[in-house]
């Protein structure tokens, strides 16, 4: 019976080694809200990382609601990362419930408040524009706490070194783009400047790169456009005799559509200049499926269509 007793312990012992081994060796699991943020894990984290996005093209992250799919995959997840700075609202208590029993990083945590744009102030309550990618320089500080909790979770040494190549190899990439976009936007003349879109998406890619932005609906699509917001815009596009406005990939065109008649009724002929990506980025087998092609082909279709 003895015998028995020490070869069942001996097969426990056996399956619980192998399980830990499979889960050592294993990738690390992990959930993002926004396709921005699972870009940047996978170029830190490469094949160590098995990386899914809640949030896929199209899809506005300021009105999403987690599914039970969701709550599934996030439970399942050894690390959470979201954008934080309200942009994911909706999702906030979720956030903290599962922060008592793995990491969940905000990856904005470690940008200066001096950086961001204050959009409001009520009492100790401040509220900051959230749509920090659209400023690569503002973005590559997003690296950093990815990186660190990568490799606070890896304790592989060999890994964490990858991880630390793989942050500064990316940060180059950024500081690169950056200087190409200010380029880019650089050579469409001053007067011709102004970059209208369906919401407030683009204040830190206006500030960055010297581009006055206005945009139809507020920071958050939340709110309803109204004939005053419309009215409004149709007269700033015909005083300042703007060529061209861009829809948003992730939010409703039809407001924006009634600017552009609104325009032609006044005699103003106006184009549609494009499709920007504000919230989401495009398709994964596209070039705008990774952060980088987002901003190239955002900026290459401003400046198409204001120069």
């Amino acid at each position: 019976m003895k015998q028995i007793f020490f070869l069942l312990i001996a097969s426990i012992c056996l399956i619980s080694c192998a399980h830990d081994e499979v889960a050592h060796n294993g990738k690390i699991k992990i959930v993002t809200t926004t396709q921005m943020i699972k870009d940047v894990v996978e170029n830190i984290g490469g094949d160590k990382v098995e990386v899914i996005s809640l949030m896929g093209p199209g899809v506005d992250p300021h009105l999403y609601k987690a599914t039970q799919g969701d709550l599934e995959k996030l439970s399942n997840a050894d690390i959470i990362f979201y954008n934080g700075l309200h942009l994911e609202g909706k999702m906030q208590n979720v956030f903290e419930r599962m922060s008592k029993t793995k990491s969940v990083v905000a990856v904005a945590q470690d940008i200066k408040e001096d950086d961001l744009i204050l959009l409001a102030q009520k009492g100790d309550e401040v509220v900051h524009d959230p749509h920090i990618w659209h400023s690569v320089g503002l973005w590559s500080n997003v690296i950093f706490p990815i990186k660190n909790t990568l490799i606070e979770f890896d304790k592989d040494s060999t890994n964490r070194i990858g991880y630390e190549v793989m942050a500064k190899m990316y940060w180059n990439d950024l500081k690169y783009l950056d200087d190409e976009t200010r380029a880019t936007i650089a050579k469409i003349p001053k007067e011709q400047r102004l970059l209208i879109t369906s919401h407030d998406a683009f204040n830190y890619y206006g500030r960055d790169y010297d581009i006055e932005v206005k945009g139809l609906q507020g920071i958050s699509t939340v709110a309803e456009v109204g004939i005053k917001d419309v009215t409004e815009m149709v007269d700033l596009l015909v005083k300042r005799k703007v060529k061209a406005v861009f829809v948003e990939s992730s939010v409703p065109k039809k407001p924006l559509e009634a600017v552009i008649q609104g325009c032609k009724q006044k005699g103003h002929a106006i184009t549609i200049g494009g499709t920007l990506y504000s919230d989401a980025m495009g398709n994964n087998d596209t070039e705008e499926g990774t952060y980088i092609g987002m901003i190239k082909y955002n900026t290459n279709t401003i400046y198409k269509a204001l120069n």
